[in-house]
């Protein structure tokens, strides 16, 4: 697994999510994109989680889309613009959460 570019994979699996969705009906209706701390990489030197991940869902269809990791959960700002670039968001709902509405 380590032979593999993350950078990439993030953009084949994108790819093959938006087809795999285009044989169900077509488009996606509503995206949600959140960030979430992974469970179980908590430092407790440091006192925080060490993997920030920040994913879009496509609500109708229960499947992620498409995720970027960030260094901290208060850099979720900068990361999203980066996970906007994977997706097709055109004619969809793109929900976010207060925090990231700086974007």
């Amino acid at each position: 697994m380590s032979m593999v570019d993350p950078d990439e994979f993030s953009v084949c699996f994108a790819q093959w999510m938006k087809e795999s969705i285009e044989h169900v009906d077509g488009r996606i209706k509503t995206i949600a994109i959140d960030g979430k701390s992974l469970r179980g990489t908590y430092d407790k030197e440091r006192k925080s989680c060490l993997v920030h991940m920040v994913s879009a869902f496509a609500v109708e269809y229960g499947v992620v889309l498409g995720q970027v990791k960030t260094e901290e959960k208060s850099n979720e700002i900068t990361a999203i613009p980066e996970l906007l670039k994977l997706l097709d968001i055109k004619d969809a709902i793109v929900t976010i959460d207060a925090m990231d509405c700086q974007v």
